[in-house]
């Protein structure tokens, strides 16, 4: 059996989908889970309750932890330890391996422009501390011996249907509605993006390899990415739509999150988007032969799926 921790979700689904080249035996755990594939197990549960966690992940040979909490500090400081340990004491208890998709807030801003799985580690924000955290507790049971654990962590991500991602909100669903897209800070700085359906399958790849545990791998990114600008041209030509964007500075960022929380939580992770972000993955293309999918390939089906709707 091998179980999602937060199936519902961009990336849960993504794996479930690829998980069948590896498994007929898929458990999908979540507050509402429901079926991917024809033949897989749906397990209600609550992450932050441990006897629920313990229960859904009885005799579960892997466990994918995918789920997100609210996009709010706060929650992510209460909750997140919490659903870790639930997690990890489950894993330890029926001698589940882990497997933790993780992202990259608690790298130093100074290395925005190249990270790679060695870059330091020194969050400014909250919510990179919590992730600096969180990461810890996996890696630590490890090394204690106590489960087998790895870390899958992704680039801020996009992919067909995928409408919670900042490149799908602010670029993708305003072209489609005739509007100007939005990008934050600077237009002009290269911005890499993880293609969720590579993002699935590389996230299957690990959880089924031995030799993948104990380590952090950064999931498969395409290498050279587009500028804002060159984002929104390229889904304003596939949409057929209007290439206009208005950016978004720090001024403008705090004033609206007066009036729009998500955009008040944003505000402590602008450095992300002020400077060149590049994430590489060069070490898992490596070792597994994995050709990430190229942003234009990538465009195009986004942008027919959102056309669709």
């Amino acid at each position: 059996m091998q179980t999602i921790l937060g199936a519902g979700g961009s990336i849960g689904i993504e794996l479930a989908l690829a998980l069948p080249k590896y498994t007929n035996k898929i458990r999908l755990v979540g507050r509402r889970p429901r079926q991917v594939n024809a033949f897989d197990e749906t397990f209600r549960a609550d992450l932050l309750d441990p006897v629920q966690v313990m229960r859904a992940m009885k005799g579960t040979e892997v466990a994918y932890l995918t789920a997100g909490l609210k996009y709010d500090s706060e929650e992510w400081e209460a909750f997140w330890p919490l659903l870790m340990r639930n997690v990890i004491t489950a894993c330890k208890e029926h001698s589940t391996r882990l497997v933790f998709f993780d992202n990259m807030y608690m790298y130093d801003p100074s290395v925005m422009g190249h990270m790679t799985e060695e870059s330091p580690v020194a969050p400014v924000s909250r919510k990179g501390k919590v992730r600096q955290q969180v990461a810890d507790m996996v890696m630590e049971a490890h090394a204690k011996g106590e489960v087998k654990a790895l870390i899958a962590r992704s680039a801020d991500f996009y992919g067909p249907g995928i409408r919670n991602s900042v490149l799908g909100m602010s670029v993708v669903d305003r072209l489609a509605r005739g509007k100007k897209a939005q990008w934050f800070c600077s237009a002009r700085h290269k911005h890499s993006f993880t293609y969720t359906p590579d993002a699935g399958r590389a996230t299957a790849i690990l959880g089924n390899e031995s030799t993948a545990f104990g380590k952090v791998w950064h999931l498969p990114t395409a290498p050279d990415p587009l500028t804002g600008e060159e984002w929104v041209q390229a889904f304003a030509e596939e949409m057929g739509a209007r290439a206009g964007v208005t950016v978004a500075g720090q001024t403008m960022i705090r004033l609206l999150g007066m009036f729009i929380p998500v955009l008040k939580e944003f505000r402590e992770l602008t450095y992300q988007w002020d400077r060149d972000y590049i994430f590489d993955s060069t070490q898992f293309e490596r070792r597994f032969s994995f050709r990430p999918t190229p942003y234009a390939e990538g465009i195009r089906a986004v942008a027919a799926a959102a056309q669709k709707h």
